[in-house]
């Protein structure tokens, strides 16, 4: 089939890119999907310097294409797309983009977030140059620096006490009237009183000023309508995240913020499917944490691959009669019995026997429900099919089982 691959990961942020060196290093058949320049929100932040290894100095563009050449280095592709639909609950799994379709065995969706904008004049041409959605990234830029952080909530407040320990001052401009905020009573009470913290009350952004960096913000008040143009050396935002799941909604498990839901595997509630980086819910949202994301998330859909190729293979396409035998090799008494399974299958030449570790067997174990505490167990199966399942395992079950279907 044309545009096949083993593994397709849309979107090539850092955690796309990430898993497409993993997948691209595991010999799988791996492209990644992104419509425009690879990087995500991090090839256009100017200055990166919280990755492990790479100092003061490092720019996120620089940092991104290397990890770009990487991934392609192991053999990753990628590819110049928009994806505009998904049909994940097939196999193959397909991606329709504007340019056309693809196919894959497993899916990583690495979308990512992008912060919700101000759309004031100046944000987008300052962005990088003086205006910033992550303290945690950028503090240190402005030590001894005017700052100002726009937004009320958790974020805002709690960013704006983390630039304290940085920026010479920072203000905070907030919306509603004096006294009140969007953050947790904790929160707010702390940053009430921090010194290093000043207010403006009923008060919006109109505009970012400046030509190559931040100069100033033009500052409206909602009640008296009144503008001032207020000095500043940085302009942090922190007024909300909207995750890219459009696609993808309907179809894997968000969370109430619309994040996708995932174990520590990255793997969502669809089989095959896997998501990583900022697009899946999650305590901390950066460089480090979303190629850890990709990591994570290429390795378990390579192992997922595998064993569905191993099981199609051996069970499902097989001709004949199945005997599939699930075990915990920690079970002694349990691999005693598997060992009976085996003995049963010895002179019986229509019958198959498959040994089943169900503890380390990922796709088995989501697939048939199968918990620990219900091993060992035979499942018969013909043509791909259930027929049948024995739990008390003897010479003489099995032969009442297999005789009425062999």
């Amino acid at each position: 089939m044309e545009n096949s691959f083993d593994l397709l990961i849309l979107g090539g942020g850092p955690a796309g890119l990430s898993a497409g060196l993993y997948g691209g290093r595991a010999r799988m058949k791996t492209a990644i999907i992104e419509k425009g320049r690879p990087g995500g929100q991090a090839a256009t932040t100017s200055e990166l310097e919280n990755y492990p290894g790479f100092g003061r100095g490092t720019t996120g563009p620089a940092l991104m294409e290397a990890m770009s050449n990487h991934a392609r280095d192991f053999g990753a592709e990628i590819i110049q797309d928009t994806v505009q639909q998904l049909d994940l609950l097939t196999q193959p799994k397909k991606i329709i983009g504007k340019k056309g379709e693809y196919y894959a065995r497993a899916v990583i969706y690495a979308m990512g977030a992008e912060p919700r904008m101000l759309r004031s004049p100046g944000e987008g041409k300052l962005r990088g140059k003086g205006v910033s959605y992550c303290a945690t990234c950028d503090a240190d830029l402005f030590e001894e620096l005017e700052v100002v952080v726009v937004g009320s909530g958790d974020a805002a407040i709690e960013e704006a006490e983390y630039l304290t320990k940085f920026a010479d001052s920072v203000t905070v401009i907030v919306l509603h009237e004096e006294g009140k905020v969007d953050a947790n009573r904790v929160s707010a009470e702390r940053a009430f009183k921090n010194p290093k913290l000043k207010w403006k009350w009923n008060s919006i952004v109109k505009s970012i000023n400046g030509d190559e960096i931040v100069e100033s913000i033009t500052i409206k008040n909602t009640k008296t309508g009144e503008e001032e143009e207020y000095k500043t050396n940085g302009v942090f935002i922190f007024i909300g995240t909207i995750p890219r799941t459009d696609l993808i909604q309907g179809v894997v498990e968000l969370n109430d913020q619309g994040y996708i839901v995932t174990d520590e595997k990255m793997a969502t509630s669809v089989e095959g499917v896997f998501a990583a980086g900022d697009v899946r819910a999650k305590y901390l949202r950066q460089v480090v944490t979303a190629a850890a994301d990709g990591a994570i998330a290429a390795v378990a859909a390579e192992k997922y691959v595998h064993e569905t190729a191993l099981w199609q293979e051996s069970v499902l396409s097989a001709s004949g009669t199945v005997l599939v035998a699930f075990y915990n090799p920690v079970d002694m008494q349990g691999v005693e019995k598997v060992g009976l399974v085996d003995q049963f299958v010895q002179d019986k030449p229509d019958l198959r026997l498959v040994k089943v570790d169900a503890t380390r067997n990922e796709l088995v174990k989501s697939r048939y429900h199968i918990h620990p505490h219900q091993l060992p167990l035979v499942y018969l199966f013909q043509n791909g099919e259930i027929k049948a399942t024995l739990d008390k395992i003897d010479q003489k079950s099995l032969a009442e089982m297999c005789s009425k279907w062999v």
